[in-house]
């Protein structure tokens, strides 16, 4: 599916979904914008498109291939950048999915490929059929928008991540092993998979010495500062994700020994117990005669010793701190 949308400055309207074949046309005239959106196309359409703007093969075999990181990369007339968006789904064994987004950018046009529907670009087809807002400016701003959009889709995961390790940490004083533990790996997972995605995003708008990586207007340069803002909040909420996740997991393990180590305590006391009690009626139990064996008396005493031994020991345990 390619979908066009060219904003024409003469008359400064949107028009959608012109033919390919006019499209250096439109282009002659650097002050117009052309926006080409490829989705879930053949091969043959993308060496199409890639004839018609000139990409170069590398390039084109990067959309033909998931990319596992953002870049950007310099071929002279346009920008070829690979962004990544996620899809959040958390009763999947594979909570986060990596949506991936190529884009060229040249002086007047900005062509993007996903093989995945991205909810952002739904929305922004619905903006750039009827309105200029994001058109108007250059392929710049064009191109902020898009990376924006996908951008602030990471906070409502973020949000929910937080609310996860909040319950997570209500929940480790009385949950079993199994299941916390296996909360906290899969939170892990995903924090790491959303750091592996993220900063080499960041990367791409850091400036080097003031400097931007690729052309952008004055007038649209507070946007990417804005942008720049956003991926550093992500970040820092990762890092402080990951370190929340790792101290509530330290924290449930201690609890975890501190349990063993209690139900191990007692056991040794009642051990401790039983071992004088079982010498003293293992003793009189001897198949071999003994005084006083015969009277009842001593069946007595020897009960009443064996309370007051355990009384004692219990006594003795209790004031040392040890029951």
């Amino acid at each position: 599916m390619i979908k066009t949308y060219l904003y024409q400055q003469e008359n400064q309207e949107m028009t959608v979904n012109i033919p390919l074949k006019d499209v250096h046309q439109h282009l002659k005239n650097p002050e117009n914008l052309l926006w080409i959106d490829i989705y879930d196309l053949q091969n043959r359409e993308l060496y199409e498109i890639a004839k018609l703007f000139d990409f170069h093969p590398l390039a084109v075999e990067d959309c033909l291939h998931d990319s596992p990181r953002a870049k950007m990369d310099d071929y002279e007339d346009y920008k070829f950048f690979v962004f990544h968006a996620l899809r959040y789904n958390e009763e999947s064994d594979n909570e986060i999915t990596t949506l991936e987004l190529n884009v060229f950018v040249g002086p007047n046009y900005v062509v993007t490929i996903h093989k995945h529907k991205l909810k952002w670009l739904g929305q922004m087809d619905a903006i750039c059929s009827r309105h200029t807002k994001y058109m108007k400016n250059g392929a710049d701003l064009l191109l902020y928008a898009l990376i924006d959009g996908i951008t602030d889709e990471y906070f409502p995961i973020l949000d929910r991540i937080g609310i996860r390790i909040d319950e997570l940490e209500d929940e480790i004083y009385d949950e079993g092993v199994r299941g916390v533990t296996e909360e906290f790996l899969a939170l892990k997972r995903t924090i790491i998979l959303i750091r592996r995605v993220i900063l080499p995003q960041r990367r791409i708008f850091l400036t080097v010495d003031g400097n931007w990586k690729f052309d952008i207007r004055e007038d649209n340069r507070p946007f990417y500062k804005d942008l720049i803002d956003h991926l550093e909040r992500i970040v820092d909420s990762t890092e402080t994700f990951r370190d929340l996740v790792n101290s509530a997991l330290d924290t449930y393990y201690s609890i975890i020994n501190a349990k063993s180590s209690e139900k191990l305590n007692v056991l040794t006391l009642i051990s401790t117990i039983m071992l004088p009690l079982t010498f003293v009626t293992g003793f009189f139990g001897m198949n071999v005669p003994l005084p006083y064996q015969d009277s009842p008396i001593a069946t007595v005493i020897i009960f009443l010793l064996l309370i007051i031994l355990t009384w004692g020991m219990w006594k003795y345990f209790k004031k040392n701190q040890l029951l």
